[in-house]
């Protein structure tokens, strides 16, 4: 499928939503590039590795973007051994046959960094590994880092061709370096870690030229909402250095995924970064360096829409995700509902203008 989100095709979507649906334009976000993109994204994290959850994600997909309200997908070569990014091709492509939204509309992001062996390939984990990618060569044992994480040159250059075969894309949107300075950063320290960030940096801009994506990122766990003197801690702001010497003014570094939720405020709270010669949080440090951020976990995997507050009227998971998407500094959170209930509580939100920064202080408080 050619073409990747687009200046005029994502302000064609969010305007339909406005105009024909009556949602808030505050529901859509300028990001990187020029786009418009929805507070709302779908995640494809969760799940067994089987024919009845594919059917689940890819309905998800095709639910969520028919309804004119969601123009974010996100997901991993990972996540269900690859099959979760087959779900949302499969989507995909439906919903782009059914002209029901163009490509140029939708924002598909995906993740490379973990292993990630075939789940349809009829052989164990391991053996697809060994098979697949150390015995030709893509992939050299001293580079997996934890027994699962590698951001080797071609071993990115593998994944990036298998998620665009997966996803039946012709360019993605997005790749993320998945976790890797999470994994690695305690593994082989900074300064190596930085070498090898370089180097996958390279890679990437690399295949920008050739169009197999448009920009790249950091998808995160810990290491930016890690204390300064944690010895995982990584600043954002030296990675968008690194993207300047290997890519220039004009590199295609421009996002960052971390976790945000009510139980997990720290990028909101916590002076944790370091941007010139001030410490700020990470939504201000995303901010002052001009990146797009979306932000993991809103429901805290089901927990929040179980056991956590509720705020103005709306059910628990409701209230955990206008939470998320009202900090100042988000494009939004990315929410992996499968059950059709569920999903169509959470499409609710994206009816209701974000939370002013009075209302979300007190949540954050």
């Amino acid at each position: 499928m050619a073409g990747s989100a687009s200046r005029d095709g994502t302000r064609g979507f969010q305007l339909r939503a406005v105009s024909h649906r009556k949602l808030p334009p505050a529901h859509f976000r300028p990001a990187p590039g020029g786009l418009e993109l929805s507070s709302l994204g779908v995640g494809t994290y969760l799940g067994p590795a089987d024919r009845r959850t594919d059917v689940a994600v890819e309905q998800a997909v095709r639910i969520a973007v028919g309804s004119g309200r969601v123009n974010v997908l996100d997901t991993a070569i990972n996540y269900r051994h690859q099959r979760a990014e087959r779900s949302v091709g499969r989507a995909l492509r439906h919903l782009v046959e059914e002209s029901q939204v163009a490509r140029e509309e939708l924002f598909v992001a995906t993740k490379a960094g973990y292993l990630a062996p075939d789940g349809e390939a009829g052989r164990s984990p391991q053996q697809w590994v060994q098979e697949e990618l150390v015995d030709r060569g893509v992939l050299a044992v001293e580079d997996i880092v934890d027994g699962s994480n590698a951001m080797s040159p071609r071993y990115l250059r593998d994944q990036v061709e298998r998620s665009r075969q997966n996803l039946g894309v012709a360019t993605l949107d997005l790749l993320y370096l998945h976790n890797v300075a999470d994994a690695q950063i305690p593994a082989v320290g900074p300064v190596e870690f930085e070498r090898r960030l370089g180097a996958a940096f390279e890679v990437l801009e690399e295949l920008r030229r050739a169009d197999a994506l448009r920009s790249y990122g950091l998808a995160t766990w810990e290491c930016l909402r890690d204390s300064p003197a944690s010895p995982g801690h990584f600043d954002l702001e030296r990675a968008v250095e690194i993207a300047r010497d290997v890519g220039g003014p004009d590199h295609g570094f421009r996002f960052v995924q971390f976790p945000f939720n009510v139980a997990m405020p720290e990028a909101a709270r916590a002076l944790t970064q370091r941007v010139g010669d001030a410490r700020c949080t990470l939504f201000e440090a995303v901010q002052r360096l001009g990146l797009g951020a979306f932000t993991s976990v809103p429901l805290l995997q089901g927990q929040l829409a179980q056991h956590g507050p509720t705020r103005a009227g709306l059910s628990r998971a409701q209230t955990a995700i206008q939470f998320a998407r009202s900090a100042s500094g988000t494009i939004g959170p990315l929410v992996g509902q499968k059950r059709a209930e569920h999903l169509s509580e959470d499409l609710e939100v994206a009816s209701l203008p974000p939370w002013d920064h009075a209302t979300f202080a007190s949540m954050l408080e």
